[in-house]
């Protein structure tokens, strides 16, 4: 592939990361499969971790007033577990299976919010057992590969959180997750000295659409903010299932 296309790929994936954690919901999650088309997936999960992390500094920024501190607190522990899990097994647990049953969970998911009819249900209270659960398994599949959204978001949805508060406490806990990536990564050898000049050109769109993405969040209405998050979920989820069935199949 020439360096007009590689570069172009790579662009478009720094901004989906950029306006990801700016409050779009589940977009940056496309920019894995979108650098696999140019490189081994494993190392465009490494190159574009370090582009996460200079997103969320902008990401916490921006969101440094709309967060549910419940949330975090539930979230944070479950979620340093599954990071943890994920690299106590990433040599043992394949990929394709992790990718397979995370894409059902959310699929199942959003499609039940989807068909729901009658009124709105009411918020359910941010409780910990369930939040545990959810937020280990959320640690995990961003660790295996950076698909952390679908669980997250099984469990944030039912809170009924504003759209702002929705935005900001998942950037701040993406942010964190992360963070913590970056030690088992290196560890692993998914990050290289010889990517850096690539990610730092790569930081600076990514940099940008973070505001971007900040103020497409405030302008959307609420109901259409989330009806685009169940979507993206569910939208999400069936390529997860179909990339997991493609890599058991062949």
């Amino acid at each position: 592939m020439d360096d007009v296309m590689f570069w172009a790929i790579a662009g478009l994936a720094a901004v989906l990361v950029g306006m990801g954690k700016g409050g779009v919901p589940v977009v940056a999650m496309l920019s894995v499969p979108l650098m696999s088309q140019v490189m081994s997936p494993v190392m465009a999960a490494g190159l574009l971790l370090p582009i996460y992390v200079v997103s969320d500094i902008f990401g916490l920024w921006a969101y440094r007033h709309a967060f549910d501190r419940r949330v975090l607190a539930i979230l944070v522990p479950g979620t340093t577990l599954g990071v943890g899990l994920g690299w106590a097994t990433a040599h043992l647990v394949p990929e394709a299976i992790v990718t397979g049953i995370i894409g059902a969970v959310g699929a199942v998911f959003a499609a039940n919010l989807l068909l729901r009819r009658g009124a709105e249900p009411e918020a359910q209270p941010a409780r910990v057992a369930p939040g545990l659960f959810w937020g280990t398994a959320t640690g995990f599949t961003s660790f295996v590969s950076h698909a952390g959204a679908p669980p997250y978001q099984v469990y944030t949805m039912p809170l009924r959180l504003s759209k702002e508060v929705f935005a900001g406490t998942s950037t701040i806990l993406f942010a964190y997750v992360n963070a913590i990536k970056l030690v088992p990564y290196w560890a692993l050898g998914q990050m290289s000295l010889g990517n850096l000049r690539l990610t730092l050109l790569l930081m600076i769109p990514a940099s940008l659409a973070v505001f971007a993405g900040v103020r497409l969040v405030r302008v959307l209405p609420e109901k259409l903010f989330f009806q685009l998050v169940t979507w993206a979920l569910l939208l999400l989820s069936v390529k997860l299932i179909w990339s997991a069935a493609a890599a058991l199949i062949g």
